[in-house]
């Protein structure tokens, strides 16, 4: 008897096993669709490196609040209604709606300029509870971005530096700033209003330059920010590429679509079992540094050879 119920197991069919659970991911973005394009077709092909075919082995629920904080709210809950293994968020405003409706359902954070400081891990190393992911935080960059203002406007006195005047997360431009001889103007930007009042200051204050900070105001007023600095003929430097292709003179930052395509890693690895509050948040290896010599020459300014030499676009 025993050797036929062992034959009896043998013998079934493979198609009678339990089928394989197929993961399903929520993505939540605060943009629109066509904003979100270029960093949503990142985290697909790295899934697809990965092994992961939409509708074939993983389920995508996709999510775009078109920049209404109120739809970001609505889709984050909807999203956890919906049980996903995962959600993805595409930046800070995403990671917060989906901590306000779930504490347990893993949450990647594609892009974070600060999560230690905005609350959402307890650190970069260990970040505790339910959400890990990347961030954009590297404080040598505001360092960097003055070294190459100082390079195209050699005689640079006065910056104006849009988004933040918080000392804490300006201590590499203010030591840059002393290096370099050069004084800082700060310009706070909480409302949309600001940036206007933040340029007035600036030709107040016979800025030579602005530099431009990452903040979710910021980021979502990219436009009136470039024509702005191009109305008052002033040389900007950005922390995102996207300023650059909407008419900003230059940006160097992180490769924002490099991160998206590691948020992928993030998802196979819990979806495979592990834990977010076990997974470090990473910081950015990539960085790209683009100049628009269109709009180098519209405000008068000659880019030297040896800073176009070093860049990884140019826009002519």
């Amino acid at each position: 008897m025993t050797l036929c119920a062992v034959l009896f197991a043998f013998c079934q069919p493979t198609g009678a096993q339990q089928p394989t659970k197929v993961p399903r991911i929520g993505y939540l973005a605060a943009a629109s669709l066509s904003a979100n394009a270029a960093r949503t077709e990142a985290f697909r092909r790295g899934l697809y490196k990965l092994g992961y075919l939409e509708s074939k082995n993983i389920t995508i629920e996709w999510r775009y609040a078109e920049g209404r904080r109120d739809r970001l709210s609505k889709f984050a809950a909807e999203l956890v209604r919906l049980k996903p293994d995962v959600i993805v968020t595409a930046g800070p405003g995403s990671t917060g709606a989906a901590k306000e409706v779930t504490s347990t359902i893993p949450i990647v954070m594609a892009q974070d300029s600060d999560p230690v400081r905005s609350g959402l891990v307890a650190s970069l190393a260990r970040p505790g509870g339910n959400i890990t992911g990347l961030t954009i935080l590297s404080p040598e960059l505001g360092g960097k971005r003055l070294e190459i203002l100082k390079e195209v406007v050699p005689k640079l006195l006065h910056v104006a530096v849009l988004g933040t005047s918080d000392r804490s997360v300006l201590t590499e431009i203010r030591l840059a700033a002393e290096a370099f001889g050069v004084k800082l103007l700060y310009a706070d930007v909480l409302d949309s209003k600001d940036i206007e009042i933040g340029f007035q200051a600036a030709t107040k204050g016979r800025a030579d330059a602005v530099l431009v900070q990452a903040n979710p105001v910021v980021n979502s007023q990219r436009r009136q920010i470039v024509e702005l600095a191009a109305k008052g003929r002033l040389p900007a430097i950005y922390y995102r590429q996207d300023f650059v292709e909407e008419g900003g003179l230059m940006a160097y930052g992180v490769n924002i679509l490099d991160l998206d395509r590691r948020a992928a890693y993030f998802v196979d690895k819990i979806v495979k079992g592990a834990k977010p509050a076990d997974m470090p948040v990473e910081q950015p290896t990539k960085f790209e540094f683009l100049v628009n010599l269109k709009t180098a020459q519209q405000i008068g300014l000659t880019i030297p050879p040896n800073v176009l030499a070093r860049a990884d676009r140019v826009i002519k």
